[in-house]
């Protein structure tokens, strides 16, 4: 990604349940963008793309991916259960590195308590600002501020 303006934006969209190959199980490898079918994932993508100059998707099985990553098949990793076997910390903290992401002036981080403490972690000792705009809502309160928020933006 390399070294940014510092008034720039990134939006980091947790991934999804839902997945392509749920519905369609022969779809092969797939863009991360499109690999996500759930509501939550294709509210926080519009988001991200609204109020971010870049937005980036964070995996528990692959970290942070850009849109178009390519994700070769099926997969069932969650923060939630670490018998799932999720993305380490260390990992998070090297990609944060390697991709530059500390070089943003602003970190919009989406998703629920798993993806905020993940979010925090891989940017521990970086000195960039980051918001959880809706940290503390539960899905659907948090799926609904999102919404407004961006209707709110729309001229």
């Amino acid at each position: 990604m390399g070294v940014r303006a510092k008034s720039e934006v990134l939006v980091i969209v947790p991934c999804g349940l839902s997945k392509i190959w749920d519905k369609n199980p022969n779809a092969g490898p797939t863009l991360a963008r499109d690999v996500y079918t759930g509501s939550p994932f294709k509210l926080n993508r519009q988001y991200a793309e609204r109020f971010g100059t870049k937005w980036i998707i964070l995996s528990a099985k692959y970290g942070f991916i850009l849109p178009d990553f390519e994700i070769p098949e099926a997969y069932e990793v969650t923060f939630k259960r670490k018998a799932s076997n999720p993305v380490s910390r260390e990992l998070l903290k090297m990609q944060v590195k390697d991709q530059g992401l500390e070089q943003f002036s602003m970190i919009i981080g989406l998703g629920g308590k798993e993806y905020r403490l993940a979010i925090d972690d891989a940017f521990q000792g970086q000195s960039v600002a980051i918001n959880f705009p809706f940290a503390g809502l539960p899905i659907g309160k948090a799926m609904q501020a999102t919404k407004i928020a961006i209707l709110k933006s729309i001229p």
